[in-house]
């Protein structure tokens, strides 16, 4: 080597760790972890799905949830969905989480762009009465005592009303809509446009993922409450379809459905197993967050960063 050579010492990245290469170990190490989180949602999944498609013999052979599907037998989705308590259910739910849904988005929405508006009569009093409610909580028997003298007992209206808005959800819209430039909101009004028409035409239409986002937490809350049935509803053709699952399997109670000897060609005639349309139910009640969720998927980080980091 020449005098003259010089060596240079190694430069090191500049970039953060995270966004080096990953080793073949590392990527080995992440391919193991994702594949055992993903077998650890969907293997039980699997199981309650291929155990309410099968038949008596099947489950009893397996001693009770099965794995490998054999035998494959429909009824037990033929009972739940031919009438009875079931079928009310669902009924039900799907009437609470529409209704529900579509009530809190409304208020939500308009509280939320009252509350961001610099200047509204009342907004600091009303903006620490909401915010109030992360730290104390009226508790159950107040709460009961406030619906049953509302005289909402056996009334769908106890399953909407008592969780109509969420605090949660009206911070995330709040810090949304105050994140918009004030000059979309000057330039609106020198056109003449009044608070209604800004909300609709300026405002709603820009916040349409973080409103995806919260409508969606209002729809699964609704469709996955069953407490509040506890304590308000003592009818059973007004029973949610989560507390007829929770007495099925919980309470380990037997699922009242009409006509539950099924004829199905090849089948034969026969009451489905117990233990079949338990699992059925639980199927029906996953089936609609499911659906629902790809359509909400393409908003749903968008918007929770977007609600939660700006303003």
């Amino acid at each position: 080597m020449s005098a003259d050579t010089v060596v240079r010492p190694r430069r090191k990245s500049l970039r953060p760790v995270w966004e080096e290469k990953p080793t073949l170990l590392g990527q080995f190490g992440k391919g193991t972890i994702l594949t055992a989180v993903v077998a650890i949602v969907l293997v039980p999944l699997w199981v309650v799905v291929v155990t309410s498609l099968s038949s008596e013999k099947t489950i009893n052979d397996a001693g009770g949830y099965v794995f490998l599907p054999r035998e494959f037998d429909p009824r037990a989705y033929v009972v739940i969905f031919s009438g009875g308590q079931v079928t009310d259910a669902i009924l039900v739910s799907t009437i609470v989480t529409l209704a529900g849904t579509a009530l809190s988005l409304v208020v939500t929405v308009l509280a939320a762009y009252g509350l961001s508006r610099p200047g509204t009569l009342g907004h600091r009093s009303i903006l620490f009465y909401f915010l109030l409610t992360f730290l104390i909580y009226p508790g159950m028997i107040p709460s009961y005592l406030v619906v049953t003298g509302l005289g909402l007992k056996d009334n769908l209206l106890s399953l909407i009303l008592p969780t109509a808005i969420s605090a949660f959800n009206l911070v995330v819209l709040r810090a949304f809509f105050m994140s918009i430039p004030g000059e979309l909101y000057d330039s609106a009004r020198i056109d003449g446009a009044g608070e209604l028409r800004i909300l609709t035409r300026i405002v709603l239409p820009l916040s349409k993922a973080v409103t995806a986002v919260v409508g969606l937490f209002y729809a699964v809350g609704y469709w996955n409450a069953f407490f509040n049935a506890i304590l308000y509803i003592d009818r059973n053709d007004l029973q949610p379809i989560q507390r007829v699952l929770q007495q099925f399997i919980l309470a380990g109670q037997s699922p009242s459905t009409s006509g539950a000897a099924v004829a199905i060609p090849g089948l034969g005639s026969s009451v489905p197993p117990s233990l079949a349309i338990k699992m059925a139910v639980v199927v029906v009640t996953i089936v609609p967050a499911l659906i629902i969720y790809p359509f909400i998927q393409r908003h749903f980080t968008k918007g929770v960063i977007i609600g939660a980091v700006k303003g």
